[in-house]
């Protein structure tokens, strides 16, 4: 079976590049129209994704695949959560956004290990021109570390400590052990196994 052609969504050029990684050419992943950003105004992660997947579907002509991952922070009622990108404001950096979280925790008392559990979750489509449509999900469920530590990855990787890694946070880990146990990696791989069983 010819791999499916699918125009990446993302504007985010660290989520692209970890999004070819983890599906290794088993889809034709083509890049991004120079088209304007979506406006991301969902309610879920669910919307999100489609609304990018839509957009670029549209503006190409051409199946378009997107994805919404948020951070859900137990003591923080599921936030940042669909605002993980923006949690510290429209033009927060990585570590404006990291900061916040930490300092979130510190206000809520969530000090102990015990108190910090929560998961990262994405939510990847492909949406199709004839209206079809392909949504999996993937999550993994960890920690808040009490600080940042390590240098791989981005946005909350540093801080989030899977519940699989050995104690590790992503961003100490390596590229490949990250994407076995990442939500995104689970995201993806059962979305290239649809793919490909012709979904």
């Amino acid at each position: 079976m010819a791999r499916e052609r699918l125009r990446l969504a993302s504007a985010n050029p660290d989520k692209a590049a970890e999004i070819a990684a983890i599906l290794d050419g088993r889809v034709e992943l083509l890049p991004r129209p120079d088209v304007p950003d979506v406006v991301e105004d969902g309610d879920t992660l669910e919307d999100n994704a489609r609304l990018k997947a839509v957009a670029i579907c549209e503006a190409t002509g051409e199946a378009a695949i997107a994805d919404d991952t948020g951070l859900e922070v137990d003591a923080l009622d599921g936030a940042p959560g669909v605002y993980s990108a923006r949690y510290a404001g429209e033009d927060a950096s990585y570590e404006d956004n990291v900061a916040k979280v930490l300092a979130e925790l510190e206000r809520v008392g969530a000090v102990d290990p015990v108190g910090r559990t929560a998961r990262f979750r994405t939510v990847a489509i492909v949406h199709r021109p004839d209206g079809s449509e392909l949504m999996v999900e993937g999550s993994v469920e960890g920690t808040i570390a009490a600080a940042p530590r390590g240098t791989n990855g981005f946005g909350y990787d540093p801080i989030f400590i899977p519940r699989e890694g050995g104690g590790l946070t992503f961003a100490e880990m390596d590229t490949k052990a990250k994407h076995e146990i990442s939500h995104r990696g689970r995201a993806f791989r059962t979305l290239a196994a649809a793919l490909m069983s012709g979904a």
